[in-house]
């Protein structure tokens, strides 16, 4: 078992490796085709396996379904040394998904997670995505409530702007912060990380390896089907899909200096990226969970990152 490099979560006395598991692929049936419950819990019994400890879920995914099947997984581990992240804004009518962040109901979500889960507290809850009608310092402000319960160690909250996060940080309770970020999606960089820099807020990067175009593994345009989140991300349309593939070929040769993966290689150029805190590539499979493990173990050299950081400058 690797032996990971660990973060201290914001202000909190939460303590995660840098490498994660995102587990959208664990009981995320509304998210993929063709899960099933007995591999997604394999991939996380590969990551506690294998020096990751944090893994990151969330009500979304298959609307609770990932946390039930995380919490049979924990039944087996010392729960003292996992750490869960989730979290909730969303609640399903009908068929129709809407957008809550009311203190009410988030602390509703909270207990509704923690059942699912089969523990009595997360170690980081985020407000999944600002609903655009509650103020986010109140959401924030009923975190910190259950915080002080006990029921949650560290507050997070994800898909804000700089503006939004400003509105939820207004009393400095923020640790924690995932947003969209990689190597081919930099905006980051400029208006947020100074203010996490400042505030002692972290940052964990959600489609580190930009579904799957950072791992060498597409090689000509594809289309995706109607329902891929895929078919309109801008780095998939054809124009930049092809740059992209020319910049992530050409970091086959260093990959084979380091004796590793594409992936790894770009896993590691995040562990070495003094803005990010955590790391949560996802998984389907567990030969990439003990991949992504490996990866946190890559001694990337500072010319090598930034040779990396220029490329897709």
């Amino acid at each position: 078992m690797a032996n990971l490099a660990t973060t201290t979560i914001g202000k909190s006395d939460v303590t995660a490796t840098a490498m994660g598991l995102g587990a959208n692929a664990v009981g995320g049936t509304n998210l993929f085709p063709n899960l099933q419950d007995d591999n997604g819990k394999a991939l996380v019994r590969a990551a506690l396996d294998h020096g990751i400890n944090l893994i990151d879920t969330a009500y979304a995914y298959g609307f609770g379904h990932s946390e039930e099947l995380i919490g049979e997984v924990l039944k087996d581990y010392d729960r003292s040394k996992v750490v869960i992240a989730s979290k909730a804004a969303q609640k399903l009518v009908g068929d129709q998904v809407e957008l809550h962040n009311e203190p009410a109901f988030l602390k509703q979500a909270v207990d509704d997670s923690l059942q699912r889960l089969q523990t009595d507290y997360l170690d980081i809850f985020y407000v999944h995505f600002p609903d655009g009608k509650t103020p986010l310092n109140e959401a924030i402000a009923a975190l910190n409530d259950l915080k002080q319960a006990g029921k949650i160690r560290a507050i997070g909250v994800s898909n804000v702007d700089l503006v939004q996060l400003k509105e939820a940080n207004q009393d400095n309770l923020v640790d924690i912060v995932e947003n969209e970020y990689s190597l081919m999606a930099r905006a980051a960089e400029t208006d947020l990380f100074p203010y996490l820099r400042d505030h002692q807020i972290s940052f964990v990067p959600y489609f580190p390896l930009a579904s799957g175009l950072l791992t060498g593994k597409y090689q000509a345009p594809i289309t995706f089907p109607e329902g891929d989140l895929r078919r309109n991300k801008p780095e998939f349309q054809p124009a930049a899909f092809q740059q992209n593939i020319d910049h992530v070929n050409q970091l086959s040769t260093l990959a084979k200096r380091y004796d590793v993966t594409i992936a790894q290689l770009v896993l590691a150029w995040y562990l070495r990226n003094q803005a990010v805190s955590v790391v949560i590539p996802g998984a389907k499979r567990v030969e990439q969970v003990i991949s992504n493990a490996q990866a946190a173990t890559v001694d990337l050299r500072a010319h090598d990152y930034k040779t990396i950081s220029d490329l897709f400058a």
